[in-house]
């Protein structure tokens, strides 16, 4: 006699229950894996002010940090507030996560999702984090009173989203970063330092990549007025222990010193320029190769203690006018 039909449905049941269990928690794993960048990349750290009354902290990618250290930069040089930053990066963590993904809805790519058949750019030019960022601050630019808009407002204007809320929920871990990398709260960034490793990933650290990255961000024509073009020699004022020997030749130094940029630009004070290009490195230091920053009587060293800030010696304290850069072999 066969069993009854409703029988081997309610048998059938609980398997299908467990295979959907399943799929939910491969669903679930594979969202963190997105959002997180994976437990084995490398993280950075950006914390409240040590002055906050509310402390708080946010953990992200050593990739997401090279997104924003760049949306934050373009800012600056464009001499946006901290205001304009926080919006931008809050809108890039809702759009992106951080990411420079070349997908989206429709034509949609980038940091910030712009569509080149809206007039954003070309594919090359949106998927370049540098132009995407400055096409953002040039349409936020144009907002009156952006600065005194809720977050989800001023974001919602430039970007036109079917999801107008969604930006509010990334203002907190926005403000930390945007106080980080404009400089205004000294020292509450941080990053393990090591490299990133990616399939067919072959950049290259070293003096010469740091050059090349400052260039990228932060443009030529802002070193040459502030003499970088000179100081930005590998080896200037680099010791012993900055050094690496070459086969056969003199020891070559692998310091790169900052000048700390002075110009209509530069609306803050000196150490807290010199600190966005302090915290600007150490966000760059996996993909550059950097194995040390410091500025100001203090120094960040990779893998070093959660890779805090640490004071140096006491006659270090005052020298704000220029960034060390000490990078691998």
């Amino acid at each position: 006699m066969r069993e009854p039909i409703s029988n081997r449905r309610r048998r059938r049941l609980p398997r299908f229950g467990t295979a959907l269990a399943m799929l939910l928690a491969l669903a679930a794993y594979l969202t963190f894996q997105y959002v997180s960048g994976g437990t084995g990349a490398p993280r950075c750290t950006v914390v409240s002010d040590r002055g906050d009354s509310a402390p708080h902290e946010y953990e992200f990618t050593a990739e997401q940090a090279v997104n924003a250290a760049t949306i934050s930069v373009v800012g600056t040089n464009r001499g946006m507030p901290e205001r304009a930053v926080t919006i931008a990066l809050a809108t890039a963590l809702q759009e992106s996560g951080l990411r420079n993904i070349d997908h989206g809805d429709r034509d949609s790519l980038g940091l910030f999702q712009q569509r080149p058949s809206q007039g954003w750019g070309t594919q090359t030019q949106v998927m370049d984090p540098a132009y995407a960022a400055g096409e953002f601050y040039k349409h936020l630019a144009k907002v009156p009173d952006y600065s005194e808009l809720p977050l989800t407002v001023a974001a919602q204007r430039v970007q036109r989203s079917g999801f107008p809320d969604a930006y509010a929920k990334h203002e907190t871990d926005a403000t930390l970063l945007a106080a980080a990398l404009t400089g205004r709260a000294a020292g509450t960034l941080t990053c393990e330092g090591r490299p990133e490793m990616r399939t067919g990933d072959m950049r290259p650290g070293g003096p010469d990549a740091v050059r090349a990255a400052l260039v990228r961000d932060f443009g030529q024509d802002m070193f040459q007025g502030a003499g970088a073009e000179r100081k930005l020699k590998p080896g200037a004022g680099a010791t012993p222990s900055d050094a690496s020997t070459g086969a056969g030749g003199p020891a070559s130094p692998r310091t790169v010193v900052i000048p700390v940029p002075d110009g209509p630009a530069a609306r803050s004070g000196e150490r807290q320029r010199g600190w966005g290009l302090a915290h600007w490195a150490v966000a760059n230091a996996s993909a550059l190769r950097i194995k040390r920053v410091s500025y100001a009587g203090w120094a960040w060293t990779a893998g070093n203690t959660r890779s805090e800030w640490r004071a140096e010696a006491s006659g270090s304290r005052n020298s704000t006018g220029e960034v060390r850069i000490v990078t691998g072999r």
